[in-house]
């Protein structure tokens, strides 16, 4: 009988499952930081314990702060990233509120994924927070990573709601389907609930680029108002 695996498969796959140690992990993640470009590896403070990873140090622009996040969470074995880095902009790149807001506005105006006419801004010790009502998930981002090379931003609360106008009634199938589909997630593992509007995903995945991927798919089916993502991370 011909064996399920090999022993040069069941090295692999012994591997992929085998825990990383806080020291591999930190690591690892130093790394993928070290690899952002224009990220300056020595700016950021790793600590890792049991799959957190928490980031800190001061870094002089809001694009690096969410750059570090990013690779963080995209490094296999992370299960949740806890960030305090602070920005410094220097003297040179300080705004105040008023530019800060103005450079917001025009950001969305080259950018046609933003309907500017249904989002508010308002600046507050270089701290950004977003209101209005948008028909897509993707419009709410977009709205936000414009924002990401502005100088002077600290900080961004996107609290923009997202309400469907598609009169489509929203299917689990769709979003299972949709799940299906992408490369790197076993729909077999996660569970999906449709209420109305709502989306609710359960279940296990093994990265929180999974997990992530997984609510980006989910907030694309027509419909959608809502999803509460409670994926767990396990690895």
């Amino acid at each position: 009988m011909t064996p399920l695996l090999s022993n040069e498969n069941s090295f692999i796959v012994l591997k992929l499952f085998k825990m990383k140690s806080n020291e591999e992990l930190q690591k690892d993640v130093q790394n993928a930081i070290k690899w952002e470009p224009y990220m300056n590896a020595a700016e950021i403070g790793v600590t890792a314990k049991d799959g957190v990873i928490t980031l800190s140090g001061t870094v002089d622009s809001y694009s690096k702060k969410i750059n570090a996040e990013r690779a963080a969470k995209d490094v296999v074995g992370v299960k949740a990233v806890a960030e305090d880095i602070e920005i410094n902009y220097g003297a040179s790149h300080k705004q105040n509120d008023t530019d800060i807001a103005t450079s917001v506005m025009s950001a969305w105006k080259y950018n046609w994924n933003v309907p500017e006419d249904r989002i508010k801004v308002k600046v507050e010790d270089g701290w950004v927070k977003l209101e209005g009502e948008v028909p897509w998930k993707y419009q709410a981002d977009a709205a936000k990573n414009s924002i990401n090379n502005i100088d002077g931003v600290r900080g961004v609360s996107n609290l923009i709601k997202v309400k469907s106008e598609s009169k489509d009634v929203l299917e689990k199938k769709d979003v299972e389907n949709a799940l299906k589909r992408n490369w790197s997630i076993n729909s077999k593992d996660v569970k999906v609930e449709v209420n109305h509007n709502r989306v609710k995903l359960t279940g296990l995945v093994h990265s929180l680029y999974q997990k992530e991927e997984a609510g980006r798919l989910a907030w694309n089916a027509p419909g959608v108002w809502s999803v509460e993502n409670e994926l767990a991370v396990i690895y």
